[in-house]
């Protein structure tokens, strides 16, 4: 399998670490990339990926990278740390850039074949927030499968957590990781998310932007074709 992970810091803390134990008990090819190392810009709301083409961002050519990344791979893992009960500015300004990939507009039919992790750390709260920013976007790409794991390590460091609270999170990342494997290959797409796929192909039925008409109709989508089917129909 092959996962990527984005990391929604630069620093190598709690969160860095467990996101680190699940990929290597998942094994196979890891790509990692860290924000705002690796991409650190803001969305200054051009609208062009809207309207016209991605390509067009001012910050395509940055971006990309990371883009085919999350492409290429069958697990996507994301990571942040709680910041004011959300996740870090640095994640949510990537997270921005792929609104275009949203449903209602261009999807990316792989994403409808993958698995995807949230994972967060605070020393107090803030968890499921946090970890809820990263799954909306999600779910809302397609992906079927989404798992998400928040842990109160009660620490500022990965090496000040005590050894009870470390020990879960072997347990638990032992379990996650079983579930992706188990999984691999035969996801499937839950009924929310077809619903809300066919509330977004009844808006494009009645006129849309002209970048997103062209691609549902390039797909197939806006007939009898559905992102979620293999060749067999499944």
């Amino acid at each position: 399998m092959k996962v990527t992970i984005i990391h929604g810091q630069s620093h190598k803390g709690s969160t860095y670490h467990i996101s680190k134990i699940l990929a290597d008990k998942i094994g196979g090819e890891v790509k990692e990339f860290f924000l705002p190392r690796d991409f650190g810009e803001f969305c200054i709301g051009c609208t062009q990926c809207f309207r016209k083409s991605e390509t067009l961002c001012p910050h395509y050519e940055k971006i990309n990278p990371l883009t085919e990344a999350l492409d290429e791979a069958d697990v996507l893992i994301f990571e942040s740390p709680v910041y004011v009960y959300h996740v870090t500015g640095s994640m949510k300004a990537f997270l921005d850039h792929y609104g275009y990939r949203w449903m209602l507009h261009r999807p990316e039919e792989s994403m409808f074949h993958k698995q995807a992790v949230c994972i967060s750390t605070a020393a107090g709260a803030g968890m499921k927030s946090t970890n809820k920013d990263m799954a909306d976007s999600f779910f809302y790409w397609g992906v079927p499968k989404v798992y998400k794991y928040g842990v109160r390590v009660m620490a500022t460091s990965y090496k000040d957590i005590k050894p009870k609270i470390k020990a879960k999170i072997e347990k638990d990342t032992n379990k996650m990781a079983y579930q992706i494997k188990k999984n691999a290959g035969h996801v499937k797409t839950g009924i929310k998310t077809k619903i809300s796929f066919y509330f977004m192909r009844m808006l494009h039925t009645r006129g849309w932007d002209e970048a997103d008409l062209a691609y549902w109709s390039k797909k197939g989508w806006d007939r009898e074709k559905r992102p979620w089917k293999n060749n067999k129909g499944v």
